[in-house]
């Protein structure tokens, strides 16, 4: 037998072996995996994904090449929150705070106005 050749006979008698040993496989056919790292993400677009299941423990086997992300570049944009003066107001009233206190709140908050609220009467 040649490397990287498997007798068709063979791969049948190997498959009927694993069952008999509690051992199966499923191929899967995802469209994306991503690996997220603390410092990194690896993308994998249309990979091959073989799940092995031995004695009910599944361990997937992922082939392919991934695209490899640095944080920097997958880092969303922030999303601004536009906070209205008419918020502001609303906030320094109820809480009988300045504005300068009420904007600082609801820009903690996300423009949250109930949050800003508690957030500024706890801080009471």
């Amino acid at each position: 037998m040649f490397p990287g050749k498997v007798n068709p006979r063979m791969l049948k008698k190997m498959q009927k072996m694993m069952k008999d040993f509690g051992m199966e496989t499923e191929d899967l056919s995802p469209k994306k995996v991503i690996f997220v790292f603390d410092d990194e993400e690896w993308v994998f677009e249309e990979p091959k994904v073989q799940v092995m299941d031995i004695l009910g423990v599944k361990t997937y086997s992922i082939t392919g090449k991934p695209m490899k992300i640095k944080k920097e570049e997958i880092e969303e944009e922030e999303v601004k929150v536009e906070i209205t003066d008419e918020d502001v107001e609303l906030v320094a009233k109820e809480c009988n705070v300045s504005k300068e206190e009420a904007r600082k709140a609801l820009e903690e908050c996300n423009g949250d106005i109930a949050e800003a609220i508690l957030k500024l009467e706890e801080g009471k």
